[in-house]
């Protein structure tokens, strides 16, 4: 990781940190963003300088964010590649509670923690890209009021009100009682957020146990019953709900 100060847009020197290959986000991962919409690819470079943003790189498995740990205020930015959010309860129990690929936004202002003996953590699944920007840069406004800088707050907050809309129906295929019950709840959400009865399962099936909180191998038995039911058919991780 090469460390370089240059002039902001702001006339300051600061800091910040990028790849050897200068790797960032191109123009078009840029567009599939959420955190940059409608921000110019020009004012996101200048964004990277003005807030001091860091890049780091990881390997599977790498812990990449550890919502526990003491003064971790940054919002992180995938730019490349996947990881997943993992609470740990108690009993050592892990569930996958997001999955996170590029353009995907994590930070401890846009997660729920859970009890206080949870812990969340955003853990690396193939090579990672993640720019780190500190949550204080964000809200704090420049001298400038830049618009693009205000366009980023909006961002951030409508992050937020979907996230927590996530949750929201992460709670409603949960409180399900049965598997049955939490495989087709879950198959609404997705059918009805494609405008049709056909849709693709964000994640393996592996994982779709973990998000439902269920025995993999009791999951995939329902399965078999529902698609032998012709309830729904599937091809890898295409679905139709009937």
């Amino acid at each position: 990781m090469l460390y370089f100060s240059c002039a902001n847009c702001y006339n300051q020197n600061v800091i910040y940190a990028t790849k050897g290959d200068g790797s960032m986000l191109n123009k078009q991962e840029l567009e599939k963003s959420p955190l940059f919409e409608n921000i110019s690819y020009e004012e996101y470079l200048r964004m990277l300088t003005c807030f001091q943003a860091v890049q780091k790189s990881f390997r599977p498995d790498d812990l990449i964010y550890d919502f526990m740990a003491p003064k971790n205020d940054a919002v992180g930015i995938i730019e490349h590649g996947t990881a997943q959010l993992i609470r740990i309860d108690q009993e050592g129990v892990a569930t996958v509670m997001e999955e996170l690929g590029p353009g995907g936004v994590f930070g401890r202002t846009l997660a729920f923690a859970g009890s206080g003996e949870d812990s969340l953590e955003v853990v690396c699944r193939t090579p990672c890209d993640v720019l780190f920007i500190d949550y204080s840069h964000i809200l704090k406004r420049c001298s400038n009021a830049c618009t693009h800088h205000s366009l980023l707050v909006q961002n951030m907050l409508r992050l937020m009100a979907d996230k927590a809309q996530a949750l929201s129906e992460r709670v409603d295929v949960l409180s399900r009682r049965s598997i049955r019950e939490k495989l087709l709840c879950y198959f609404r959400q997705l059918a009805d957020k494609s405008g049709g009865t056909s849709f693709t399962l964000p994640f393996s099936l592996s994982t779709l146990a973990d998000y439902i909180a269920t025995d993999r191998s009791a999951m995939m038995r329902e399965l078999k019953r529902l698609r032998e039911e012709e309830i729904v058919t599937s091809d890898g991780r295409k679905f139709t709900l009937y």
